[in-house]
């Protein structure tokens, strides 16, 4: 078996950390692993594969001799340092959106676009928004088969895209309040219950928050317009029409509604074209699959499917219910995020 050397930019963010438990659970080839932070995470030491891995700071040099490099920072750091790891001989993966919508830079679902893989003239592929990959895992089947027209989305992001600030802040308003039934349940009539956080201006826990992001053109927000932009990109087509909205909460989760441009597919979409990685509600033996049951399992789960009952249009309209939800580290430790936006 061919072995690689990684680097890891962001090692010790949310992020960067579920990557070295990904690499270590998963078994990947590694010969070497070199993992990189802040400097004042500098000589830091990581466990990884039952020793450990020391924190190098971002220098002239650092990626020479790597095969391969994830990228898990903020973007201004990622468009300087994911140019300079290709150069140095190595493939860069990057989970920041500084190059997703690059037209050079391929933007990747594994289980849905992996032979987009096939073409990277700048060494780079990049991972899209949280919400849109677990959106457009459950989608393309249905877009193979019968093609989509429009989508409207409602999607729900989880506290960690904060960094681990909006997971203490949500465990510490859940903390103040349990016991507390009567002031959740009134909390909008009592004075005192709804009160700005420190990340959120308005309280998380019991609560959705519906902006995510920062407004922009159209007054949608900066999160909305990455699931319009990287659907189209991922699903090779331009002409989806598609609007979302995004608000916060615990966990990822999705329930677009759309139309198909043909009647026929949709069921056999649903039951023999997902991959590997989305399970449906029977597999999860319960007729209508929970959030909570895709915790930590790294994949999409299929709550439910139906046709949606219209009399105002001859399309083919339908209604999925998606979701994907992964949870923290189990040893609980967390360290403070590199990159807030994901």
């Amino acid at each position: 078996m061919i072995r690689a050397r990684v680097g890891v930019v962001g090692a010790t963010g949310l992020v960067g950390t579920e990557m070295l438990r990904l690499l270590e659970q998963r078994d990947f080839p590694i010969e070497e692993l070199r993992v990189y932070a802040s400097a004042r995470s500098e000589g830091r030491a990581l466990p990884f594969a039952g020793g450990e891995v020391t924190c190098e700071v971002l220098r002239d040099g650092c990626f020479d001799g790597l095969d391969l490099v994830v990228v898990d920072v903020e973007d201004p750091l990622a468009l300087e340092w994911a140019p300079r790891a290709v150069a140095a001989g190595a493939r860069v993966v990057d989970n920041s959106a500084a190059f997703r919508m690059e037209p050079e830079v391929p933007l990747v679902v594994a289980e849905v676009n992996p032979d987009d893989l096939r073409v990277m003239p700048r060494g780079i592929a990049s991972c899209p928004n949280c919400t849109t990959m677990v959106l457009v895992t459950a989608l393309a089947p249905l877009h193979r088969a019968a093609g989509i027209e429009r989508l409207v989305v409602s999607t729900y992001q989880s506290v960690s895209g904060a960094g681990q600030a909006g997971i203490d802040e949500l465990d510490e308003q859940w903390s103040k309040r349990a016991g507390d039934a009567e002031s959740l349940r009134r909390g909008g009539a009592i004075e005192g219950v709804v009160v700005p956080g420190q990340v959120w201006s308005k309280p998380i826990a019991g609560n959705v928050i519906p902006l995510a992001g920062s407004v922009r053109e159209g007054g949608y927000t900066s999160e909305e317009w990455k699931l319009v932009h990287e659907t189209r990109k991922i699903l090779h087509d331009p002409a989806i029409a598609v609007s979302g909205i995004i608000v916060v909460q615990l966990g990822h989760a999705a329930m677009p509604l759309g139309m198909l441009r043909m009647s026929s597919g949709l069921t056999s979409a649903i039951t023999s074209g997902m991959s590997g990685s989305m399970r449906n509600a029977a597999e999860l033996s319960t007729t209508f699959a929970p959030a909570a049951a895709a915790i930590g399992a790294h994949s999409s789960a299929i709550g439910s499917s139906t046709s949606t009952i219209t009399k105002s249009r001859p399309s083919n309209p339908f209604s999925v219910r998606t979701w994907q939800v992964i949870s923290p580290p189990a040893n609980g430790s967390l360290r403070p995020s590199e990159r807030a936006d994901a």
